[in-house]
């Protein structure tokens, strides 16, 4: 099927830059789209060309509501209304609206596991989100977190992040249990000051609607009206893990995330996050999602160092033992 799209200046927002929108509908939807003088030819299968003129009609429309999407941001709804036949444009923009509310950014996932994420976090009352670095896990749970604390569907929001890097040398930096912690939790800070208002913020952590608590610090606590984030979750102990898990409380959320292949602990096998990923799996009320290299939503370099250290680690483990490890093993005493 061949069909002419008429297009405006308006609209070449949606082309993206060196026209990566474009090629992306042509690659995802097996489309062939091409620039004639008074707008665009678009060629293959009847419901793809379909598609692709009712991603151009809701731009427009959500262009005459006052919607303008950043390409960064363009980019990623595209991924996911390619991918899946029964997300539009503008059912992306409503559901982040209302995601949303009282806060200064929309909550947008950029991919599909974002999207799993998202809802995950709002049919469950625990979630896991596990991955590499770069892919959302954080700065996504703390937009949730401030978005139903907006909407009052929660009384606090709690931080929690291990100090792992700190280990005994916590208890001599200077000032008090705030500021010592303070330089584990900025990406958090950051997140938070990037949706509300710097001087919104500053009043919650005055007034502890927004508290940092240290995981050592959570022993005995029960969590109620919540929103409780655990970062950085591959850095606790099996012990510290069932801790704050069972923390807790009625009416409360809690989000993990962390990333298995950057574990800090001095036995990573012990790292409760791997733990309860097994013992956690298929427990009603718990969702589990895995993120992957494709949703990297960081500089697209990002993307590919994760790539390139994945694929030395798998070199590395497939190399045969060097000369020295063959003549040890070959001089060594066999058991009798």
């Amino acid at each position: 099927m061949r069909k002419a799209l008429e297009i405006t200046p308006n609209l070449e927002p949606l082309f993206g830059t060196r026209d990566e929108n474009l090629r992306l509908m042509e690659t995802m939807l097996h489309v062939h789209i091409d620039f004639e003088s008074d707008g665009l030819m678009v060629e293959g299968p009847e419901e793809s060309v379909s598609r692709v003129e009712r991603i151009f009609a809701d731009f427009e429309a959500l262009r005459r509501a006052g919607v303008n999407l950043q390409n960064g941001e363009l980019n990623g709804m595209l991924r996911l209304v390619t991918a899946d036949p029964s997300i539009t444009l503008r059912s992306l923009v409503d559901a982040g609206r209302q995601r949303s509310a009282g806060t200064k950014r929309t909550v947008q996932p950029r991919s599909l596991n974002q999207r799993r994420y998202v809802e995950s976090i709002e049919q469950c009352d625990m979630v896991f989100g596990i991955g590499p670095a770069g892919t959302g896990k954080t700065y996504l749970a703390v937009a949730m977190a401030a978005s139903a604390l907006m909407a009052k569907k929660v009384s606090r929001i709690i931080l929690v992040r291990p100090a792992v890097e700190a280990g005994e040398k916590l208890g001599f930096l200077p000032g008090s249990l705030q500021e010592k912690v303070d330089p584990y939790l900025r990406p958090l800070y950051d997140a938070l000051y990037d949706l509300l208002e710097p001087e919104k913020v500053d009043k919650m952590l005055e007034r502890n609607v927004i508290e940092i608590a240290p995981l050592a610090f959570m022993r005995g606590r029960t969590l109620n009206e919540a929103f409780i984030i655990m970062d950085e979750a591959q850095n606790t102990t099996s012990e510290q893990m069932k801790m704050f898990l069972t923390r807790l409380g009625n009416h409360s959320k809690a989000v993990i995330t962390g990333d298995i292949t950057q574990i800090d602990l001095p036995n990573p096998r012990r790292s409760g996050l791997v733990e309860a990923m097994g013992v956690l799996q298929g427990v009603e009320g718990i969702g589990f999602v895995h993120f992957e290299d494709g949703d990297v939503v960081r500089h697209h370099l990002v993307q590919r160092i994760i790539q390139a250290y994945d694929s030395f680690g798998r070199q590395q483990q497939e190399l045969p033992l060097s000369m020295d490890e063959e003549t040890r093993k070959k001089s060594s005493p066999k058991p009798q």
